[in-house]
C-alpha cells in the first residue's frame, strides 16, 4: 500500500512536472512566434529611419530635398538659405533657429514643427501646412504664405510685416505681440 501510494505520488509529481514543461515550451513558441513576427516590422521601421537620415545628409550637401521625408529631423541652428523643400514631410521637425531664409517650401507639410526664431523671410510656402507649428520670434517678412494652413500656430512675436497671407486659414492661430503685414503689432 505505502508503495502504491509512492508510486502514484511519483506518477502525480511526474505528471504536473510535464506540464509545467509543456507550458514553458508553448510559452517559448508563442514569444518567439511574436518576435519572429516582429522582425519584418522592426527592419521596416529601422529601414524608413536610415532613409530618413539619408534624406537629411541629402539635404544638407546639396540644399535639394523635394517630397523628402524628414519628419522628426533635428535640423535647428541649420544654414538651409534657398533650400528646395516642395512636398516635403518636415512633421514635428526641429528647425529652431535655423536660417530658411528664401527657401522653397509650397505644400510642405510641416505639422507641429519647431520654428521658433527661424529665418524664413522671402520664404514661398503656398499651401504648406503649418497646423499647430511653432512660429514663435520666427523671421517671416516678405514670406508668400499665400494658402498656407496656419490653424492653431503659435505665432507670438514673431514678424510677419510684408508677408502674403492671402488665403490662408488662420483659425485659432495665436499672433500676440506679432508684426502684421501693414507693420502693426498686434496686442495680445
Amino acid at each position: 500500500n505505502l508503495f502504491a501510494r509512492k508510486m502514484m505520488q511519483t506518477k502525480i509529481n511526474n505528471h504536473q512536472k510535464l506540464t509545467q514543461l509543456k507550458l514553458s515550451v508553448n510559452w517559448a513558441i508563442i514569444v518567439l512566434t511574436i518576435f519572429c513576427l516582429s522582425m519584418p516590422v522592426l527592419a521596416k521601421s529601422s529601414s524608413k529611419q536610415q532613409k530618413r537620415l539619408e534624406n537629411v545628409e541629402r539635404l544638407l550637401n546639396t540644399y535639394q530635398c523635394q517630397m523628402c521625408d524628414l519628419r522628426e529631423a533635428d535640423l535647428s541652428g541649420e544654414d538651409l538659405s534657398e533650400v528646395d523643400l516642395v512636398g516635403a514631410n518636415l512633421e514635428k521637425a526641429n528647425l529652431a533657429g535655423a536660417n530658411l531664409r528664401g527657401a522653397l517650401l509650397s505644400g510642405a507639410n510641416m505639422i507641429e514643427a519647431n520654428l521658433s526664431g527661424a529665418n524664413l523671410s522671402g520664404a514661398i510656402l503656398h499651401g504648406t501646412t503649418l497646423r499647430e507649428a511653432n512660429l514663435i520670434d520666427a523671421d517671416l517678412s516678405w514670406a508668400d504664405l499665400y494658402s498656407a494652413y496656419l490653424e492653431e500656430a503659435r505665432l507670438n512675436g514673431a514678424n510677419l510685416s510684408n508677408a502674403n497671407l492671402s488665403q490662408a486659414k488662420l483659425e485659432r492661430a495665436d499672433l500676440c505681440d506679432a508684426i502684421l503685414p501693414d507693420g502693426t503689432k498686434k496686442g495680445c
